[in-house]
Order: C-alpha cells, then structure tokens, then sequence
C-alpha cells in the first residue's frame, strides 16, 4: 500500500528541485518507459538468477513515476487500479481463462460464435 507520506515523500522531491516544470504527462510517460526496459534488463540474460536488490531500485523507479504522472493527472492510484481489475475480471473470465495465456479476442470469439 502507498501511504500519504510516500506520496508527500515524492511531492517534495520534485517540489525541492522545481521539477514539476519538467513532469509533464508525455515526459512522466517517457520516463516510465524507459525504467520498464531497465526493469526488463534485470532479466534480460537471466529469468532465475538476479539481483533482486537491483531489480527492486529499478521497479520503485518505474513505481515513482507512474505516481508522479497520478499526481500530475489528479487519478487516485488505488481507484484507477481497482477499476482495471474490475475490466480484467469481465475480459478474462475464470471459467475461460484460468491456467491459459491465450489473449482475450479468444474468449470474445468463444462468446461471439456462442451466440450465433
């Protein structure tokens, strides 16, 4: 759970430094991209024998920036994330989904042809 103060701990940081000025939603969506590719570098040779000490710096810092872009969007992180689980659970039913990696348009398609 991110507390309040994590969120004033990250306000002030920028606040300090005037980066707002730089946070800008595009700039915060970059900025999250290019952390998720140094999170991924973590495992790039190796899926089982990591630097777990690395790989959580790298994903506080892919953390950090999608909650500085909540902030700047005025999005509560905890709303926004139960709303997607609430969609992932209609998208992916359990019935049809469980233990498979298939992508959704399956089960539309599994629906779709049910219906006709």
């Amino acid at each position: 759970m991110i507390t309040d103060q994590t969120i004033a701990r990250i306000r002030r940081f920028s606040d300090e430094r005037d980066w707002h000025q730089f946070h800008t939603p595009a700039n915060l969506a970059k900025s999250i991209a290019i952390e998720a590719a140094e999170l991924l570098e973590c495992f790039q040779w190796d899926e089982e024998n990591f630097d777990l000490k690395h790989t959580a710096e790298e994903l506080a810092d892919v953390m950090n920036y999608c909650l500085q872009m909540c902030d700047r969007l005025d999005l509560d992180p905890d709303a926004i994330l139960n709303e997607k689980c609430t969609q992932n659970e209609e998208k992916y039913p359990v019935d049809q989904a469980k233990g498979s990696a298939e992508k959704y348009t399956v089960y539309i398609r599994q629906k779709a042809s049910k219906v006709q």
